[in-house]
């Protein structure tokens, strides 16, 4: 497959930290890789170093640098707010156009892409789209990041109904630890699973800030 879409319920659950895990993975292994995140919300350009966009390029074995930053994370927003909130309080906007347009390119000229997303499948882009407009627009199948707190498995199938609704290919949920949850990680995949419809449902315990190896990714990266 040409390209996956991370995707979430959610923001700061963990699309990062597996975008970046997997690609690390996948580049051990010796596949060809590339990773954007081509939509940054609560960017401080004087903090680019502990950045999501930074996460990534350190997991591509890149620098930091802005000229860089820009390559995988055009539009970036200073508030820590959804992209379309974001954007008018600078005002600008998100070009979906052009958004879907960067994407394509980039799969294009790679032999494998991951495209990170922003927020949960229907954070609002601008006045008419939201991500998921965004993932079907591009048609490439999905990896679905969500946590372990006490709401997630309502919060998980239904992310789960809308994006079969737009009959998009699910590879995969990851299910990423939530720190504090009163419910055990192994619980909670195995309620996911049981109305899953087949799809894999992969446990990430709570790992180490930091670049980590865990089996669960090399589980994902067996799906590709």
């Amino acid at each position: 497959m040409p390209a996956v879409f991370v995707t979430s319920t959610g923001t700061e659950i963990g699309k990062t930290f597996v975008t970046a895990g997997l690609t690390r993975h996948l580049r051990a292994a010796g596949r060809a890789v590339a990773a954007i995140k081509p939509i940054v919300t609560g960017y401080d350009p004087d903090a680019a170093e502990g950045s999501d966009p930074a996460v990534l390029l350190d997991a591509l074995g890149r620098s930091t640098t802005p000229e860089e930053i820009a390559r995988i994370a055009p539009w970036r927003f200073a508030t820590a707010v959804a992209p379309d909130l974001a954007a008018k309080r600078e005002g600008r906007a998100v070009d979906f156009s052009a958004l879907v347009s960067f994407c394509q390119r980039a799969i294009d000229s790679s032999e494998l892409l991951l495209i990170e997303g922003v927020g949960g499948v229907m954070v609002p882009l601008d006045d008419r789209h939201t991500v998921i407009d965004w993932i079907s627009a591009l048609r490439v199948p999905v990896i679905v990041v969500v946590g372990s707190y006490l709401g997630t498995i309502s919060h998980t199938l239904t992310a789960l109904h809308v994006l079969a609704q737009r009959k998009l290919a699910i590879i995969a949920v990851v299910v990423s630890e939530t720190p504090g949850s009163p419910v055990p990680l192994d619980e909670t995949v195995a309620s996911i699973g049981r109305f899953a419809d087949m799809i894999d449902v992969i446990p990430l315990p709570r790992l180490a800030p930091g670049p980590q190896t865990h089996p669960a990714f090399s589980a994902i990266a067996a799906l590709l």
